[in-house]
């Protein structure tokens, strides 16, 4: 229960306080429980996009608030840390460099383009689906980003230097944990396009690779894992699955 708590106050808003001390073990079970969090914030987001649309809103506004929403209920982290480590890649100086250009604070024109970027593609591909009612489809996508951030911290992937949250939770996950998540992830999206059970099994693969080449280049860019590439994963998984869910409407 420690685990899942520290993982419901780290991933949104809620008011759940987690163990008062935090070591790797602690934080390891959190992420390991990350997918669970992302489950409900995936409920939440369909609920509210059945919602909007149900008392007149269009797709595209509600896809929209419901972006609007997800970052609300989770601080923002994950926008921030798309936009901070679009700003790191791209600007091609040195692994300390860009960990100081990423710890500035200030969104920097990468930056900005990835979360315009990023944010406009969640809305337009939750707009298609609502125009479907496809619910199902639109909290697993939302499930799946925080699926991912599993197997970013799995064994062998080491923190960046000089990064708190990134010290925490990298080279936390075993493959046995990140295995059965991948699989469940694949499982669940059998069911995300009933007309093409097929292609949501590949929407989740292909999530996957994508994760899995930003991890490991942005390890060999920056050092090693942080907190912001947590972000960053989430939100590019949550757009390609939605994407990708959308592609058979």
């Amino acid at each position: 229960m420690n685990g899942l708590r520290l993982a419901v106050s780290w991933l949104t808003v809620l008011p759940v306080r987690g163990p008062d001390d935090v070591d790797r073990n602690a934080a390891g079970r959190a992420i390991a429980l990350a997918p669970v969090v992302g489950a409900l914030l995936g409920a939440a987001a369909a609920g509210l996009l059945w919602l909007f649309t149900s008392v007149g809103a269009s797709t595209l506004l509600a896809g929209l608030l419901v972006v609007v929403a997800l970052a609300a209920a989770t601080r923002g982290m994950h926008l921030d840390g798309l936009a901070d480590t679009m700003d790191g890649l791209g600007s091609y100086g040195s692994p300390e460099r860009a960990r100081e250009i990423m710890k500035g604070g200030a969104a920097g024109p990468f930056g900005v383009a990835a979360i315009v970027f990023v944010v406009g593609l969640q809305a337009l591909s939750f707009a298609a689906l609502a125009d479907h009612e496809r619910w199902y489809a639109v909290a697993l996508a939302v499930a799946l980003g925080r699926t991912l951030v599993v197997l970013a911290c799995r064994r062998g992937a080491p923190a960046a230097p000089g990064t708190g949250f990134g010290a925490l939770v990298a080279d936390t996950q075993s493959p046995v944990t990140a295995a059965l998540w991948t699989t469940a992830g694949v499982a669940a999206a059998i069911f995300a396009v009933p007309e093409r059970a097929w292609l949501g099994p590949l929407v989740v693969l292909v999530a996957v690779g994508a994760a899995t080449v930003l991890v490991r280049h942005t390890a060999r860019r920056f050092g090693g894992l942080s907190g912001d590439v947590l972000g960053a994963v989430v939100e590019i998984s949550v757009a390609i699955s939605a994407i990708g869910f959308s592609l058979a409407l």
